[in-house]
């Protein structure tokens, strides 16, 4: 009763301290990446909810890619701490079986595994084309944050956009070449395909809305005929501007379902299913449903520091390496998974058989212990 009492409470500990690893590394980069999400407002005009909607649900693909570095820090952390405090060896001496630790360690790794598969096959992928989505139904708030003096904006499909000064929503001598028949109103035939530019001296920017002063409209048309048309006002509405932010669905999100429909035939309207985005597909469906699989493995890993042994390649040092280096061969490794077929065999079968090659390694490393005490 004693002992289950500590091994609940080792797992309870183990969980604490998984949560608070990866809570704080989620921060970190998240907070890195919503500097790089400000582009939606600085250059793309999204209003500030649409920025934190879309970073918040960003939140789950960042966080999901923590996890089985989380672990191997918790594990890592409370066998030290437990190591330094002797405690370890009080549970020996009083009869405790360092199998029972490995096992709670186990048991914690497949749990962290479903959470883990849950997020990547479901939560994940529904999270971040929910993001997409927000960007998609949602156009630009107001045309003044893309506005930058000195410096041509782009931020719109074929408009171009340049002033020398702004001051407020005041601007001066501002420059616009409209490529992207945004501004056919302006042409003075407005069913013919015209590149537009247009000149003025000085204007007002409100929201979706340019009032220009005192300039010029140069209409080009495909029979390279010109038109100059000068104006002392000039109303533009930029309603109907289409920011360069990406809309469509990548395949990070794309739901798992799609994925797997696409991969053997039977889904037909995704975009992503063509011969050129199969191995793209393959690697992402390794990575949500195969990668978990090895988390496990860390657990075992970690427990070679129990090990009593003078070697030096059973510390607790070479065995945060050894995990190191497992993470490392994963995120590589998966990448080739839809290149060729002899490693994505071997990425599939190799969770397998790497934890039952460990598990009866440590199994007879303790049992040898038991004969030798």
């Amino acid at each position: 009763m004693l002992q289950n009492k500590i091994y609940l409470n080792f797992t309870i500990e183990i969980f604490k301290i998984f949560l608070i690893v990866l809570f704080g590394l989620s921060m970190i980069a998240l907070t890195v990446r919503a500097v790089n999400f400000l582009d939606l407002i600085v250059d793309s005009g999204y209003s500030v909810p649409i920025y934190f909607q879309y970073s918040l649900l960003n939140l789950l693909g960042i966080s999901v890619k923590f996890i089985p570095l989380s672990f191997l820090i918790s594990l890592s952390v409370f066998i030290l701490k437990h190591s330094q405090d002797n405690e370890f060896i009080i549970l020996w001496t009083s009869g405790v079986k360092k199998l029972s630790l490995v096992k709670i360690f186990i048991v914690s790794s497949f749990i962290i595994s479903i959470i883990y598969l849950l997020f990547s096959i479901f939560l994940t992928p529904m999270a971040l084309n929910k993001s997409r989505s927000i960007l998609n139904d949602n156009n630009f708030n107001s045309f003044l944050p893309t506005v930058k003096t000195q410096q041509f904006s782009d931020s719109f499909f074929g408009f171009t956009f340049f002033v020398e000064k702004k001051i407020n929503n005041q601007i001066k001598n501002i420059f616009i070449h409209d490529t992207g028949n945004n501004l056919k109103n302006l042409s003075p035939d407005s069913n013919t395909t015209s590149n537009n530019t247009v000149i003025a001296k000085s204007g007002i920017i409100e929201d979706k809305k340019i009032l220009l002063i005192n300039g010029q409209i140069i209409s080009s048309k495909e029979n390279d005929e010109s038109q100059i048309i000068d104006f002392e006002q000039l109303l533009i509405n930029l309603n109907n501007l289409d920011t360069t932010t990406i809309k469509k669905p990548k395949i990070q999100e794309t739901s798992t379902l799609d994925l797997i429909y696409c991969l053997v035939g039977e889904e037909k309207n995704l975009k992503l299913c063509n011969k050129d985005f199969k191995k793209e597909i393959i690697s992402t469906l390794n990575r949500r449903i195969v990668s978990p699989l090895y988390i496990p493995i860390l657990a075992l890993l970690c427990a070679l520091s129990l090990i009593k042994s003078k070697k030096i390649y059973f510390n607790k040092y070479f065995s945060f390496f050894y995990c190191f280096l497992l993470l490392l061969f994963t995120e590589l490794v998966v990448k080739y998974t839809g290149m060729n077929n002899l490693v994505l065999y071997i990425f599939i079968i190799f969770p397998f058989f790497l934890f039952s090659f460990v598990y009866f390694f440590l199994n007879n490393k303790f049992s040898m212990e038991l004969k030798n005490e």
